[in-house]
Formats: C-alpha cells, structure tokens, sequence
C-alpha cells in the first residue's frame, strides 16, 4: 500500500503541476461543461494522455490491493468507474483528429498507439485483477443482482476473457505483440487513406468538358481550384460531395473514368501511401490472434457476441440477399444499355458509365431532375424536418446554442431540451468536407458520454454528427441530394440513441455491434415519408412546399435502382467476410488477386465495383465493423420491420410505439441481449422479409 500511496501522490502532483497550463487537466468551466476546444493545443495532449494512463493504472492497483474479498462494487463497478481523466481526454482528442487533423496530431496519433495498446493490455493480462473478477463471476448466482448489474458482470468477464486473461503466459506475450502490431497497422491504414483522398485532384481547365456538370458544382471546383491558386480551372475531388455528383452529371466519359479509377484505386497505386502490404498484415495478425484464442478464424471471434452469433450464420443471411439484389441490378444493367444504344455510346457499360446513366434512366422512368428536387432541401429545412420528426416522436426540442467551444469554426450546437424542458443534452453538427483535415464519410460521435456520477447524479451527454455534404453555392445555401438527406436522418438517428441513453453503468451502455445500427437506420424510414416531406421540403427561394407530383415521383425513384445500390453493399459484406474467415494467410498473399477472386466467386458483373474495395475499405481494414460491415443490412432487417409496426397503427408518431421505441430500446444501451430489447418493444422478432419489402426485392406481404 505505500508504493501505491506514493505512486499516487506522483501522479496527483503531475496533474496538479500541469494544470495551471494544460486545459486538458482543469475543470471545465465552459457552457455545459464541453472541452474548450479552442485551448487545446498538440503539445498538450501527451502529457494528459501520460497521466491519464497513470491514474488508470493506479486505480487498477487500489482494485487488485483492496483487502476486502471481491465483490460486485468493489470490483466489477470499481472497474467500470475507473480511468475518469481517460474518458474525459480519450473523445478529445479522437474527435479533433477526425475532423481537425494535422501533421502534428496524426504523429501524436503514432506515438500514442503503442502506449494505448500497451496500457489496455497490462490490464486486460493482470492476473491478481483477472482472479479478483472471476472471483466475483463464479458466484454470481449468489449476489442477487438486477438484470443491468448482472449484464455488466458478464460483460466485464468476459471482456477479460476475450483479452486473453486465461491464456498461459507464452501466449500473453505473443497477444501483446499482436495487438500492438495491428493497434499501429490500422492506424497507418486510415491515414494512408485520409492522405490520398486529399492529394488527387481532377484538373480540368477548359469548361466545355464539364458539359452537365450542375451550376453548383462548377461553383465549388471553382472555389476549390481559387483557393489553390489556379484561377483558371476547376478542381474536383475524391470526397463523396465532389465526386458523386460529378460521376452522376458529367457528359464527359473520359473525366469520369479518370476520376473514378482514382477513386477506386486509392492505397492502390503503389506509392509510399499503399495499403496492400498492411492489409496482408493485418488480416495475418488477426487470424493470429483468433487463434491464439482457440478460434478457427477471426469472424468466429468478433462475431460470437454479437447477435448473428457466428459467421455461419451471417453467410446465410448474405446469402439470401445476394441472388435478388444481382438479379435486379442486372435488369437495371439493361435499362442502361439501352439507353446507351439510343444515344449511339459505345457499350460494354462500364463502371464510370453506371451512376450517370442509372441517374438519366431515373430521370426518364420518373421525370424527375436531382437537381429540381435538391432545391427543395436546402440544409436548414431538413434539420428543421429532423427536428420536426423528434418533436412529433418523442416530445423534445433543440435550440441553437451560440457562444459556446466549438471542436471546429465550421460546426455548430444546439441544446437538446426533453419534452418536459429539462436538458437532455448538447449536439453539435459539422457537416461540410474539409479534405486532408476531416474523416470522409459521416459519422454519430461524442465527447462525453451520458454516465451517473456517484451512481445518483445524471451527467448528460455531448454528442456530434459529423457529414461532408455539399457546401453552399456562391448565391444559394448548401442544397442536400436525397441521398445526403437520408445520410442526416441517419445520423441523427444515433444522435438520439446517445442522446436517450440512460444506463448506470459504462459497461452496459453499447448494445452488441450489430444492432447499433438499428436506431440509426429506422430514423430513414420517416425521411421520404408525404406526411414529412409535406412539412420540411420548402423550395429555398420561393418557401413553397414540394409540389404533391414531385413528391410522388420522389418517394418511387427511392426505389429505383436499388439493385446497384444492395449489390455494391453486399459485394462489400462479402468481401470483409471472405478476408476474415480465412484460417491460413500465405507469404504471397495477393490482396487484388484475392478480391477479384472472392468477387467472381460470387458473380459480381463487372459494372459494379463493390462498395469498398480491399485498400479503402477503412470500415473493416481499420477496425469497428471488421467482420461487420454486413451490420448495416443486418440491422435493416429489425428497421424494416420496426417500421412496419407504425404502419401498421397507420400513424407514423403513434404514441404507443413512439415511447416504446425511446424507453425499450433507445435508452437502454445495453442491458440486455438485441435481439431481447426489439422484441420488449416488438412483441416479437423481426419479419426478415420486411427488408426485402423495403428495398423493393420483393414487393407483397406473406399471408
């Protein structure tokens, strides 16, 4: 006990000495307790990271020297407590590095990966806190603990089972060495990425080849081609604003092949940035590791606690999806070439050639402009319809929040009140693309999780949407493709799931991978609904409503191509299954080689590329959804047929349902198994066919 009382008193001393001039180690005082973003600067975030860990670890040693005999509070709850300055540093700085990165913060994030992996496993291996936690797991039958306390016992057991605390000591030693490796690989693979999205640009410096291009979007290549100095051009990119309308418009078949085979082909182009090699790695090390733990492969690892249970399973469900999604886009694939032959373009269809003859096939089908319907959606009135759909769900309102830290000058907060006034919580949304500095894609996250202090007092939570959508036009606001209206209500969807969230314990707050993309995803059900759309899709000049016709062509082009849209995602699934339930990786493991095998395998045509290919597919390759990316669909599933129930009230806000999904789900993380928390709210488990239904697969209702 003295070496911990000194050890501790070092520790306080430091944090205390840093104080006065780190901010990452005061107090707060800021509106709702935010990080003062603006102080942070990169020189302080080792030094918190450094004390961090420190405390962490001494509070792991007043566990494993407790002289009382374990048991549930001051052991399992005394874990869960720990590490407070960790948890309040940790969002930080993962939040700044992915919308704020710079030079400085990606070595910061270098140097910090082996010390992290070090830290987590020197607790996840220490034998005296593994014996004091089994201790407490082997009577629990005896302690008389509710349904969320006996939730955490179980997941910190096996959490420390999973770590590899009953592995011998040899086998510890090559897990540390395994984690280590992969900690810094991923690592290595997001920042290769996030480079070679930023370096290519498109170049074009005569506009007769832009022929189809949207106003808009010569307006942004020009402030982009401005703003590098080259008055005389326009610049275009690989981020999803950029370049996704231009392969939906451009009449020019030559550019969009260009800048879609740059696309396609980043951390492939065997440069200093090329993410083959590290693929190879790290699929080899987690095969490794799985086996280390006695399993055949890593997705019979990652997915065992999960609720598909095992990659068997997940195959099958795949599987079922696969043959009516490939059948479609190949029924799709001839309206394009037939269109192509009307306008004497040379066939075979190629993968440039898709997205801007599907969009003119829509356009025909339905008559129907994107770009008459993105005047309608302007970035305020769909926030508005958002805030209009959770008002009408659930009873809560927000309220921009001025003078307050802002992680980025670009983004903005609001306070989220709940139906009765009281604070539920504070979001902010940063929602255009910053190449170089902001993660691509878009994404829920937060830099305080909803927590009870002393087990009594309720901290709320500090969430963010983070997107990098269309930025505003030189003379009109930033107008939303219906895609990028559908990515919000998505986002939002998870904003709401942290923001209801109300579990005692850290250890019970995440529900199991792959059902957190369920509250996301039915949020998209009430995007394109007439009863909504009647209410926020207001034209950004006159204000008037989207006329009824419109709307009507809108909600059936939804459907269109949905083909294209399944089997690009399902090719993706495929693929990060197919690396991860290998159980050998030769030395000469071909990673193009193996794609392009596992694709012809199961019959991909050539003018779909999966969603991802192998060295951008950050979703598998850098962690979260690795042998997961299947969780999208597999949450569609529960969605779908979640949806339906409102339907079937016909009101889409019944109030029944309505409370039923915030309390049976949204604000229960956790505390029991998914598939336990869909049929609490339910009645019973989700018709897998309503999926089916809702992409247009199959379109009748089984009697």
């Amino acid at each position: 006990m003295k070496y911990l009382s000194i050890f501790t008193f070092s520790i306080m001393a430091l944090m205390q000495l840093n104080s006065q001039i780190n901010p990452l180690f005061q107090e707060w005082k800021t509106p709702y307790g935010v990080p003062p973003f603006e102080q942070v600067k990169p020189e302080h975030i080792m030094p918190a990271f450094q004390a961090a860990f420190a405390e962490d670890m001494a509070e792991v040693w007043a566990i494993i020297r407790n002289q009382e005999e374990p048991d549930f509070n001051n052991t399992i709850v005394a874990l869960d407590q720990k590490g407070a300055l960790l948890r309040k540093i940790g969002p930080v700085f993962g939040g700044l590095s992915s919308v704020a990165n710079s030079p400085e913060l990606q070595q910061i994030a270098r140097d910090l990966s082996p010390v992290r992996s070090k830290h987590n496993d020197d607790i996840n291996l220490n034998p005296l806190l593994f014996e004091r936690v089994k201790a407490v797991y082997q009577k629990r039958d005896k302690l008389n603990l509710n349904e969320e306390e006996m939730r955490l016992l179980d997941n910190t057991y096996k959490g420390f089972i999973r770590g590899g605390a009953d592995l011998p000591a040899e086998k510890q030693t090559k897990l540390r060495k395994i984690n280590s490796e992969l900690s810094a690989l991923q690592l290595k693979f997001g920042q290769n990425l996030l480079a070679e999205t930023a370096d290519f640009i498109l170049n074009v410096e005569d506009i007769n080849l832009l022929k189809g291009v949207s106003k808009e979007g010569l307006d942004e290549a020009k402030k982009r081609a401005v703003k590098a100095g080259n008055e005389n051009a326009w610049f275009f990119g690989l981020d999803n604003p950029s370049i996704m309308p231009f392969l939906e418009t451009a009449e020019n078949r030559e550019l969009r092949t260009q800048i879609l085979n740059a696309y396609l082909n980043r951390g492939n182009n065997n440069n200093e940035k090329n993410n083959k090699e590290i693929i190879k790695k790290i699929v080899a090390l987690r095969m490794e590791r799985a086996q280390l733990m006695e399993y055949d492969n890593y997705a019979e690892f990652a997915i065992e606690e999960r609720m598909s249970k095992n990659p068997d399973i997940v195959m099958d469900f795949l599987s079922k999806l696969w043959t009516p999604s490939l059948e479609m886009a190949k029924n799709e694939l001839k309206d394009i070439e037939l269109l192509m032959k009307k306008e004497n373009i040379s066939l075979p269809v190629t993968p440039a050639d898709w997205r801007y003859y599907s969009a003119k096939t829509a356009s025909k089908k339905f008559n129907i402009d994107e770009e008459e319907v993105k005047q309608f959606f302007s970035l305020d009135t769909v926030r508005d319809g958002i805030f209009y759909v959770c008002n009408k769900l659930y009873g809560i309102s927000f309220t921009r929040v001025n003078e307050i830290p802002l992680p980025h000058a670009e983004a903005n907060a609001w306070e989220c009140r709940d139906k009765d006034g009281s604070h539920l919580g504070l979001l902010y949304m940063d929602m255009h693309p910053r190449p170089g500095q902001k993660n691509g894609g878009a994404w829920c996250g937060g830099y305080r999780s909803q927590s009870y202090e002393n087990g009594t007092k309720k901290i709320s939570p500090v969430v963010t949407i983070a997107c990098n959508f269309t930025r505003p036009g030189i003379d009109k606001p930033a107008l939303l493709t219906s895609d990028e209206v559908n990515t919000f209500f998505h986002e939002f969807g998870h904003a709401l799931h942290n923001l209801f969230k109300d579990t005692k314990f850290g250890g019970t707050s995440s529900p199991q991978r792959d059902f957190i993309e369920f509250p996301s995803q039915i949020m998209e059900h009430w995007a394109f609904h007439p009863e909504v759309l009647k209410v926020y899709s207001r034209h950004y000049k006159t204000g008037k409503n989207m006329p009824d016709d419109l709307m009507d062509k809108l909600i059936k082009k939804e459907q269109y191509g949905q083909g294209f849209i399944t089997t690009e995602f399902l090719a993706a699934s495929l693929l990060d299954m197919e690396y991860h339930t290998l159980n050998s990786v030769p030395e000469d493991f071909d990673i193009e080689k193996f794609e392009t095998g596992v694709l012809n395998k199961y019959g991909l045509i050539p003018q779909i590329p999966p969603r991802y290919r192998s060295t951008y597919f950050q979703h598998s390759m850098s962690g979260g959804y690795t042998a997961g990316y299947y969780m999208y669909i597999w949450a569609e599933q529960l969605d779908s047929d979640a949806f339906e129930a409102f339907l079937e009230k016909k009101n889409i806000f019944d109030p029944e349902l309505s409370h039923k999904l915030r309390y049976e789900i949204l604000s229960r993380g956790g505390i029991l198994d998914a598939m336990d928390l869909y049929v609490n709210f339910r009645g019973k488990k989700p018709d897998v066919d309503a999926l089916l239904r809702n992409r247009g697969l199959i379109t009748q209702k089984k009697k």
